[in-house]
């Protein structure tokens, strides 16, 4: 499997955590850790494969870290890049925009050439609307620690392992 590059931000307390599980989940393959707080563009080329974790603020918003930083990756292009992306969200409480983060990466890297892989079925998940959805999947795996985080260590064992037939 060629190198994965596993990018969210280590001071995200929650995707941090999440982030520690998935990189524990690829036991064996090459994953790397890479911090968006301090990561410049020319770093992202040195990965094939790239795991990308969002949570979605407030009202359906990138996180400031992700938001300052997609200006500065407008250049690059990511085509024969696969990406996947996690994302954190809160069913209940923002039933209107749960996990828009992960649709806004998603269409973000697509329109550079990317091809988003470990798409997630919606079942399971009770939401009104949601920029992470198209044809009736999530663009990558959504969590909500807030309502359903029983479910979390197994929705990533099964994300991971499809993510590792995606990859190659």
């Amino acid at each position: 499997m060629k190198k994965i590059g596993l990018f969210y931000s280590f001071n995200s307390k929650k995707t941090a955590k999440i982030a520690g599980i998935i990189h524990n989940n690829f036991t064996g393959d090459d994953v790397q850790l890479v911090n968006v707080d301090e990561i410049k563009k020319s770093n992202f080329p040195d990965f094939d494969n790239m795991i990308v974790g969002v949570p979605t603020w407030f009202d359906g918003e990138l996180p400031n870290y992700w938001d300052e930083l997609m200006p500065a990756l407008e250049d690059i292009d990511f085509t024969g890049k696969k990406i996947a992306i996690f994302g954190l969200g809160d069913q209940k409480g923002y039933p209107e925009n749960f996990c828009d983060a992960i649709g806004i990466m998603a269409l973000f890297f697509e329109e550079k050439g990317a091809q988003i892989v470990g798409k997630q079925p919606l079942t399971g998940y009770t939401f009104e609307t949601s920029k992470a959805v198209r044809n009736n999947d999530f663009f990558g795996l959504p969590l909500d620690q807030e309502n359903q985080s029983r479910l979390t260590a197994g929705r990533i064992e099964n994300w991971v392992v499809l993510l590792k037939t995606e990859f190659n």
